[in-house]
């Protein structure tokens, strides 16, 4: 076995996905700034603090767009919950956040097809609502908490006066998208890469259509992968193409780009801490229920429909013209090492 073929052979198999999926994480990455400009923590906290279905519902719409994975959601999570938001809210903001996101979705378009675009962010809200739901029927007692009376600004440092320029405001966005959030995902979006690369090159069609094809024991395997697992909603997507292009069932798919996103053991541990072990039991199993029922429901939609999901993989991405993929692959990775860059500069300081 000639090694330098292999690894040839890998890196195109990197580079190619990097090619189809770097427009679509750029202009994901672009719209994850614009929110951030528009976000307002003290609007958020105010109609989340009440215990009940509104303050659910919202907390699931909140979490959907923002561009935060399973461990960066745990601070802001926090954070809502000690400023007065409801369990039911705080554990359907825990769940829709990671779970999908703007940058998410640009890429599922690119990776993936039109309707598992759709269903993952549906799915994603069924999800969340049902948990928020079920804490606020079986949580038990949610303690009062004060909201606290602190000023806050999404623009804002310690010291910085109250009024801000279109231009600062854009500024600031585009810094939080292109070095914080990108240098915070970039790790796991090289190691996505990597690992779909690994499965498109080495693993064979059959062993993945034998053991992950379809079927609820798929699924529930997949539970018991994902669960632990640490990956954010972005990197998961590489993965996912890469194993349904091998023979996975758009359904089992799902259950990865739900569970592996949205829970981590590290999470598990510090909520269950947080919010206590019937909440994150209610987080649990509302994920597994979820994850497997949409699985199964996804299956069927694709089969009713007649849609061969290998068939309309990635096709969005055919209509980019090459040289833009090339181009947006080759800032996507000077942004991605620039971002490290930075970030490891600001820690050392």
């Amino acid at each position: 076995m000639n090694i330098a073929l292999i690894l040839i052979g890998l890196m195109q198999e990197i580079w190619h996905t990097l090619n189809e999926a770097s427009p679509y994480i750029l202009f994901g990455i672009f719209t994850a700034g614009i929110i951030q400009i528009f976000v307002d923590k003290d609007k958020i906290v105010k109609y989340l603090g009440k215990p009940g279905f509104k303050s659910v519902l919202l907390a699931t719409l909140c979490g959907i767009p923002l561009p935060l994975c399973s461990c960066g959601v745990l601070p802001t999570a926090i954070s809502l919950r000690k400023n007065g938001a409801s369990k039911g809210a705080t554990l359907s903001f825990l769940i829709s956040t990671p779970e999908t996101s703007v940058d998410s979705i640009a890429i599922s378009y690119g990776l993936l097809d039109p309707l598992m675009t759709i269903f993952r962010p549906l799915a994603a809200f069924i999800t969340a609502l049902l948990a928020g739901v079920s804490e606020n029927m079986f949580g038990g007692k949610d303690e009062d908490l004060k909201l606290r009376q602190e000023k806050s600004c999404v623009f804002c440092e310690e010291g910085d006066d109250h009024s801000h320029s279109h231009g600062h405001r854009f500024i600031y966005g585009m810094r939080y998208a292109f070095i914080e959030l990108l240098g915070d995902i970039s790790k796991w979006l090289a190691l996505g890469l990597i690992i779909a690369g690994v499965i498109s090159y080495f693993i064979p069609k059959e062993l993945v259509e034998a053991y992950l094809g379809e079927g609820w024991q798929a699924m529930v395997m997949m539970l018991v992968v994902g669960i632990p697992l640490y990956i954010c909603a972005t990197a998961s997507t590489p993965i996912a193409a890469a194993l349904i292009a091998k023979g996975m069932s758009p359904g089992v798919a799902l259950v990865f780009l739900l569970v592996g996103p949205a829970t981590n053991i590290a999470g598990i541990i510090t909520m269950s801490k947080f919010l206590g072990k019937r909440s994150i039991a209610i987080y649990l199993v509302s994920i597994s229920i979820c994850a497997v029922l949409l699985g199964l429901l996804l299956n069927q939609i694709y089969f009713i429909l007649n849609i061969d999901i290998k068939a309309t993989l990635g096709h969005a991405g055919q209509m980019l013209p090459g040289y833009i993929k090339l181009i947006s692959a080759l800032v996507l990775v000077g942004l991605m090492v620039n971002s490290v860059r930075i970030l490891k500069k600001a820690h050392k300081t």
